[in-house]
């Protein structure tokens, strides 16, 4: 019994030491996996504020430290070893050393230390990124003002970013494409877009935007803008009050100019002298009114503007209609009515022009073939023939008929041969053969 009880406090005693050692080695290796520190990266705008933390699961009165990157101690636990009003304790605990930075400048990017004093000496790396804001941007180049024609440079800059900023350039709403340049200075960037242009009136009053974005910026980028400014030369144009004038109405020239400067002052004439009627004919600013018009309004009606570019003009051709010519009526299809329909007239006139035509040309073809076979007619067979008798007997289409042409040939020779009284003139045979000749000529003509 003695025994049992001396085996059961054995048994008790090593039970209880194997446990205190199973607990001791709990304690070591919690000790061992929470000892060390944990930090984060941090990303910051210029001139801003961050706070960085180190953090420890498990501190056995184990003091923490901050360090810059050039290994400058910052704070050890709650003891500020540097001097810079920058830097401030936040919280200082066994478990968390949490300091901050204000007014952040690009020197201060870096890798920053947070130190663990156990045996050895435990950190953690902290990466701080200091974005640099890029400056408002600025348009150069603008020549104010810009002549119709010329070619300018326009060209925005930034500096300051980091990274390097974006450049957008903006014609009123519409983006357009630029060339774009950038240049490191230190740390930040000078970043650059140039824009070219080939100046014409269209341009005058039309806004031009740089817009520069920024991780910084956020959704919120930098813009400037400048209003380009073109002169050029005058353009005239006259708009009338009426599509049909008639006597003794009311009717209006207006002289629409367009210049920039804009062409000041707008001169009337009518026929290249001056008004004629200065009391009916009323010039007010741009416009010119007829009180009441008559058949001696009838011209030529002429406006001028001028700026220091050039001088333009427009004519406008008045026919003032009588009082019973039909009214204009907002119905297009009524003046339609009234006037002449030019293209049936111009088909009728092309039909009759393609008939004379034709006309002409059958009578050429015919005249020409009944030219060719009379002198056909008349020349064959007479290259063979002895006399001019035979020849035109012998002609074609004629030897159903050649016994008869040689009699009635023979005939005409007898009255030759035998003259009358009045041609006894004729003595010698060679002028009677001549008159036989002639005679046979005229009676195949």
């Amino acid at each position: 019994m003695i025994l049992q009880r001396h085996l059961f406090f054995i048994l008790y005693s090593f039970c209880g030491f194997a446990s205190k050692v199973a607990e001791t080695s709990k304690t070591k290796i919690r000790g061992s996996s929470g000892q060390f520190p944990l930090t984060q990266n941090m990303t910051v705008t210029e001139g801003g504020t961050v706070n960085m933390t180190c953090r420890v699961e498990y501190n056995d009165n184990t003091s923490l430290q901050w360090s810059n990157p050039t290994q400058q101690t910052l704070f050890f636990g709650d003891k500020k070893a540097l001097r810079d009003n920058r830097i401030e304790l936040v919280r200082a605990s066994l478990a968390e050393l949490t300091i901050s930075i204000s007014d952040i400048s690009l020197s201060d990017e870096g890798q920053y230390t947070c130190s663990l004093f156990t045996m050895p000496v435990k950190t953690s790396k902290a990466f701080l990124t200091v974005l640099g804001v890029p400056e408002r941007p600025e348009i150069t180049g603008f020549t104010k003002p810009a002549m119709e024609g010329d070619e300018i440079t326009l060209t925005c800059t930034s500096s300051g970013s980091k990274p390097a900023a974006h450049i957008h350039w903006f014609r009123n709403d519409k983006e357009v494409q630029g060339t774009k340049e950038v240049n490191a200075t230190g740390k930040s960037f000078t970043v650059k877009s140039s824009l070219q242009l080939q100046v014409d009136r269209r341009d005058d009053g039309v806004a031009y935007t740089c817009s520069v974005e920024h991780v910084s910026l956020a959704s919120n980028p930098y813009q400037v803008t400048e209003v380009l400014q073109v002169h050029y030369a005058p353009h005239v144009e006259i708009s009338h009050s009426m599509i049909i004038p008639q006597e003794g109405q009311y009717f209006k020239l207006e002289c629409v100019s367009k210049g920039n400067p804009l062409p000041e002052p707008v001169l009337w004439s009518k026929d290249g002298g001056e008004l004629p009627d200065v009391e009916r004919m009323i010039v007010e600013g741009r416009e010119l009114t007829i009180t009441s018009l008559n058949k001696t309004d009838n011209g030529t009606y002429r406006c001028e503007a001028s700026n220091y570019l050039g001088t333009s003009g427009a004519e406008y051709l008045l026919f003032v209609y009588a009082k019973d010519f039909p009214e204009p009526t907002s119905d297009p299809n009524a003046i339609g009515q009234h006037s002449p329909d030019h293209a049936l007239i111009g088909g009728v006139v092309a039909v009759v022009v393609f008939i004379l035509l034709c006309l002409i040309i059958a009578l050429g073809r015919y005249l020409a073939r009944h030219k060719g076979t009379y002198l056909t007619h008349e020349a064959k067979g007479s290259e063979d023939a002895p006399d001019a008798d035979t020849a035109i007997i012998n002609a074609e289409g004629n030897h159903l008929h050649a016994e008869e042409k040689k009699e009635y040939y023979q005939e005409e020779a007898r009255n030759v041969l035998h003259p009358m009284p009045e041609n006894l003139g004729y003595t010698n045979n060679y002028a009677l053969r001549e008159e036989y000749v002639k005679c046979i000529n005229v009676n195949h003509i």
